[in-house]
């Protein structure tokens, strides 16, 4: 593999950081700057949020229904997980190659089933909702179903690239033995990287917990649609108070997820091995309480999707996607490309407004929020406030990236016009905790001695940030960057739904006028846009190494 001097990587990182800088700047004259951005009432309104916010409604009637609406959440999150696992762990075997014997068989197994993942991962999970409520109605299986497709090709994706990447020792020694196909599968290559199959799952539940919030918005019940329904009659108190308990929720699946994770891969120690096979077990327990609970509690029944009028709904519903009995689909049509284009670009635009957004306030409160600047020692110098500034931004990290883009995007469109600053916004607050918290952890996790050598000398703490600190770090800030513009990509068309501008807003309309093939094309230039923003982001990232 070709490789740089250390010069040229630093003078490529250089030039990258100005040019997203000077992008981002760009990105701003999308915006008309004027006060025709907020709404008359827009200050009244912010102050009535933050009211609602200390003072939040915690009446019996509210809290039970917030414990309602949390279980709802967390049951569709684990099954739709659970039906995620399967399906990335058989597609991502399939991807990975590593069944077929031959290379012709390995390039064509892995073009093809990294083709389907990259299909089902590239659409969002609540677009997915959107189409399976269309097709069968508002039943569970339509949120389950609409988180398992995405999740699964994330998952499949990442399952794919752990089994290429490992060593081909261990491998050749079970051929030179004679083991099968499937025996060099199950004791060689899922050995090897379990452990760090069961770490990103687990961080990938954490996301789904926010995913299944956003499903509620479709009308399928849980802590979204009481946040939704607050929202509709102005209670911000109780919009806070179910806030609260996703925040909760997150946190609690945060804390369990990390116990997971030190329970399975702890394998020196007994200890360990018991932890991990309870986790295992209480795993297993809430996956078959989420189910029951979807069966008999919500009433689910599969085989009702397949009735004969759910088929007939469904084939409806997909043969107007695809133009069926239609004289001039939209997606034939130039004038709906020509609309239709313009949108994805506001779409863009929007995207580049809020990682930089995100960006910018991650830059500005990452030096207090990293752990080994807080106890002094990256610096050598512990002051008692430090800590102070540490847990106050570590929980506004915490409040930013719990809260779901589409619950900004609802509250913010109350002060500000609906446009691309509203979507912008919202998803910056969301990402700015998650950049933060990366972010910080890099800062943590970096070599501490050329940095006390600098503060030995008599550097500032802005000289060590600049001159020890990002110079090391830097690498590992763009890739973050880059990795959550992609994500924003994917979700910028959410924030649409509720007014926030782009090709989400136009979707929605389309799906509430059933301008069938008019979704079709927005689902295009969508997938256009995604597609473009991963080669973009991969060779930016692969410029940075």
């Amino acid at each position: 593999m070709k490789t740089f001097p250390p010069f040229f990587r630093l003078h490529n990182r250089f030039i990258l950081t100005v040019l997203l800088i000077l992008i981002f700047i760009w990105s701003l004259s999308s915006i008309q700057w004027n006060s025709d951005l907020f709404h008359a009432g827009g200050i009244p309104t912010m102050l009535q949020i933050f009211e609602g916010l200390i003072k939040p409604d915690l009446s019996v009637d509210v809290l039970l229904t917030g414990i309602k609406g949390s279980w709802i959440t967390l049951a569709y999150a684990v099954a739709g997980m659970s039906l995620a696992i399967i399906y990335a762990l058989i597609v991502g075997i399939l991807a990975s190659g590593v069944l077929n014997s031959n290379r012709i068989s390995r390039i064509v197994s892995k073009v093809f089933f990294r083709g389907v993942l990259g299909f089902t991962r590239s659409i969002h999970e609540l677009i997915w909702a959107w189409l399976f409520v269309a097709a069968v109605g508002l039943s569970p299986y339509a949120a389950i179903f609409a988180l398992a497709i995405p999740y699964g090709g994330i998952l499949g994706r990442i399952f794919a690239d752990m089994l290429t990447d490992v060593p081909e020792q261990p491998i050749t020694a079970l051929k030179s033995a004679g083991a099968s196909r499937l025996e060099i599968l199950f004791y060689g290559y899922l050995p090897l990287v379990w452990s760090d199959m069961i770490s990103y799952t687990m961080y990938r539940f954490e996301c789904a917990i926010r995913s299944s919030a956003i499903m509620s918005f479709v009308g399928l019940g849980g802590l979204g649609f009481q946040i939704q329904l607050s929202l509709a009659d102005l209670k911000y108190n109780q919009v806070w108070t179910y806030v609260f308990f996703l925040i909760a929720l997150v946190i609690l699946v945060d804390v369990w997820s990390k116990f997971v994770r030190k329970g399975l891969t702890e394998r020196k120690h007994r200890k360990g091995i018991r932890s991990g096979w309870s986790s295992v077990g209480f795993t297993l327990l809430l996956i078959a309480g989420s189910w029951m609970y979807i069966t008999f509690g919500e009433k689910a029944d599969i085989v009702e999707l397949l009735s004969d009028r759910n088929l007939e709904y469904a084939k409806k519903f997909f043969g107007g996607l695809i133009g069926l009995n239609q004289e001039n689909p939209a997606f034939l049509n130039r004038e709906s490309w020509e609309i239709s284009l313009g949108l994805t670009y506001e779409t863009l635009m929007m995207s580049i407004m809020a990682i930089g957004f995100s960006t910018a306030a991650a830059f500005l409160t990452v030096i207090p929020a990293a752990g080994n600047m807080a106890d002094g020692t990256l610096t050598l110098s512990r002051k008692w406030y430090n800590w102070i500034f540490y847990g106050l931004v570590r929980i506004v990290y915490i409040f930013s990236r719990a809260v779901p883009e589409l619950v900004w995007a609802m509250m913010i469109i109350f002060i500000f016009k609906p446009g691309l600053l509203s979507g912008a916004l919202a998803l910056a607050l969301h990402n700015f905790g998650i950049l933060g918290k990366l972010w910080a952890e890099a800062i943590e996790d970096m070599d501490p001695r050329p940095i006390r050598n600098l503060a030995t000398a008599g550097a500032s703490k802005i000289e060590i940030f600049f001159y020890g600190i990002l110079p090391f770090v830097l690498p590992r800030f763009l890739t973050y960057i880059l990795y959550r513009w992609e994500v924003i990509m994917r979700t910028t068309i959410v924030v649409g739904f509720v007014g926030a501008g782009g090709l989400g807003m136009e979707f929605k309309l389309a799906m509430s006028y059933f301008h069938y093939t008019e979704i079709t094309l927005l689902l295009l230039c969508y997938m256009i846009l995604v597609i473009m923003a991963d080669f973009a982001s991969e060779s930016t990232r692969k410029a940075v190494k």
